[in-house]
């Protein structure tokens, strides 16, 4: 099998669509709309790509074509069409490979070695881009800056089993991102972030302490937040996340980082109607205002100032969860809440 970036030449060109959604193709992702055989379906399309690998109705699935496909690059991307160029012997890397794609694609921590990795492919979380956008191991072996997709798969394909085996060899590159992700849990370890969960309402309310990231402490009005070990803590299908900002309390309220994909485990997260929520908090006299905010792909509603940045509440997080976990008891029957 070979690999080719997406671009409008292969439109009429039978082709393998591992990962991004490409019109005729065939499909092995989990983005939505996808058309993936029912029995391949896993959460990340790496998973997926694994099942292929290890059918015994392999070449029946991918109906004897040998282009592979994708539309954008980042860990998850990679991962699944190193793995079916790959094929069986991928299987011996299951261990690393999906918990690398869980980092990359859904900001979770499986493992360490699988965080380290993903950072060193795309970055920081998904959830928090780098200042420097684009793959480091790609710019570090290019030497200069690599914002080209196709490129960044010419020059990352090679790389992956020795970014997966020998982790370490990389630590230049994941030194410092994950030295943010240590320094976040360390502040859930003793205490001073912590996670209040409300299970009637799959609401959990995360409280992050202002030196999260260190003696310079979180700014909320800059900085995403730890993603990575907000799902590590946060259980419930809706966070609440707040921080201290000056005399008050930035707001940030997200859904769970893998609720944009099609998933098979995870449950899927039902994406609400938060306009009631909306008219109850902005009826409180504060300087700034709640509004919807889907600029990211999980993000739900923020408190921004007349700039459009996070601004500092007076109102309490205790306050704010009970008005978010009432609307969702009254939105959602109790059983379905956990189904």
């Amino acid at each position: 099998m070979r690999f080719e970036f997406y671009h409008p030449g292969i439109d009429d060109v039978p082709k393998l669509s591992v990962d991004g959604t490409v019109a005729n193709s065939v499909h092995f992702s989990h983005w939505e709309g996808n058309e993936t055989p029912a029995e391949l379906k896993a959460d990340t399309s790496t998973e997926i790509a694994l099942n292929l690998v290890a059918s015994p109705k392999k070449l029946e699935f991918t109906r004897g074509i040998e282009l592979v496909t994708n539309n954008h690059f980042d860990t998850d991307g990679i991962l699944s069409v190193w793995t079916v160029l790959t094929g069986e012997r991928a299987l011996e890397l299951r261990e690393k490979l999906i918990p690398a794609a869980e980092a990359g694609d859904f900001c979770e921590f499986k493992s360490e070695a699988g965080v380290k990795a993903s950072i060193v492919i795309q970055g920081a979380d998904q959830a928090a881009p780098s200042d420097e956008p684009g793959s480091p191991i790609a710019s570090y072996l290019a030497e200069e800056k690599v914002d080209d997709d196709a490129r960044a798969y010419d020059l990352v394909l090679p790389e992956v089993e020795r970014i997966l085996t020998s982790t370490d060899d990389y630590e230049h590159l994941w030194r410092d991102p994950w030295e943010k992700i240590a320094r976040a849990m360390d502040s859930f370890a003793r205490g001073a972030s912590a996670v209040t969960e409300f299970p009637d309402a799959s609401l959990s309310l995360v409280n992050l302490a202002p030196d999260v990231f260190g003696p310079n402490g979180f700014d909320p009005a800059q900085h995403a937040a730890p993603y990575t070990v907000v799902s590590q803590y946060a259980k419930g299908r809706l966070f609440l996340i707040a921080t201290p900002l000056k005399d008050g309390w930035a707001y940030r309220i997200d859904y769970p980082y893998y609720s944009w994909a099609e998933t098979v485990v995870r449950p899927r997260v039902e994406r609400r109607d938060f306009s009631e929520l909306l008219d109850q908090l902005n009826q409180e006299k504060t300087r700034g205002y709640w509004k919807l905010d889907n600029r990211e792909m999980t993000s739900a509603i923020k408190f921004l100032d007349a700039e459009g940045k996070l601004a500092a509440s007076s109102l309490q997080p205790d306050d704010v969860a009970s008005s978010i976990r009432a609307v969702l008891l009254a939105q959602t029957p109790a059983k379905s809440l956990h189904a």
